[in-house]
């Protein structure tokens, strides 16, 4: 049997030990929205490290545990704290949290994470609906025998964020007076921000922000037949167009800050999800 799915196989049977609920939607949550678990009615949580072969993030902020909970009665889990790729999983693993919230019943994936702004007309604590995406140099998490079990060998990507799930998300940022960026996110790798030659060369492609996350896991949760949408929260405006340095805590204090509006936004637009 392919090694990624019973890896897979065996964290489902060890999270079905520690709890039996099934939710709808699930939720990646990103930077500056760290204690989105408020919002929730909580049943149960699951420390990354108490399911066995489980990738444990380490990133600074992040917690790393799966909340199992009610938004209103809608079920959803959401991830507090993400795996990245730069933290030197090997992306199979990246995408293992996305695949077993699949298995575990989750239908719809609701993606966000803090970005770099690329467009010229953003400003940091912006949100931006995700349109579309690109990725620069991050593999793809379908490289390798394709496992029958999850979905298609050649899955298309023509329409991976969800059309009626964004329509959502609009009239939920204009009826609660949310000012909403659109826009193409790009996945590089990480962990370096991008160099100023590197964002005009983003800018040229047709990309709007810039992250380390995301796009691997919506083409996992694509080939697993999820309905996907996703936000980011641009935090800073990226290489070369400004010129104060980037740093880590500077990406941190502008998720914080727009976190209210990220979170109100987020919670009302699930309540209309299902």
């Amino acid at each position: 049997m392919n090694q990624v799915y019973t890896k897979l196989q065996n964290c489902y049977e060890c999270v079905r030990k520690q709890t039996d609920f099934v939710p709808k939607v699930a939720i990646v949550l990103g930077s500056g929205l760290g204690d989105y678990a408020e919002q929730i009615r909580v049943e149960t949580e699951i420390p990354y490290a108490g399911i066995e072969g489980f990738p444990v993030s380490t990133v600074p902020g992040h917690a790393g545990k799966f909340i199992f909970g009610y938004l209103d009665e809608i079920p959803v889990v959401c991830m507090k704290g993400r795996v990245h790729y730069y933290e030197g999983y090997d992306v199979t693993d990246v995408v293992l949290p996305t695949r077993l919230m699949k298995l575990l019943g989750a239908k719809i994936l609701f993606l966000t994470n803090a970005a770099g702004g690329v467009n010229t007309s953003f400003h940091a604590g912006d949100l931006m609906l995700i349109r579309d995406h690109i990725s620069v140099f991050a593999p793809n998490p379908l490289i390798g025998a394709n496992i029958d079990e999850l979905g298609l060998r050649f899955p298309d990507m023509s329409h991976v964020y969800d059309k009626d799930l964004q329509q959502i998300i609009r009239e939920t940022a204009k009826e609660n007076d949310i000012y909403l960026q659109e826009g193409i996110y790009t996945q590089l790798t990480g962990p370096s921000f991008e160099s100023p030659a590197e964002i005009r060369m983003l800018r040229t492609l047709g990309c709007d922000a810039v992250g380390m996350s995301t796009v691997v896991e919506a083409i996992a949760a694509n080939h697993m037949g999820m309905r996907i949408c996703g936000i980011s929260c641009i935090s800073n405006l990226a290489a070369g167009m400004t010129d104060q340095p980037l740093n880590h805590e500077e990406v941190q204090e502008a998720a914080d800050m727009a976190a209210p509006r990220f979170k109100k936004l987020v919670t009302e637009s699930v309540k209309r999800f299902v």
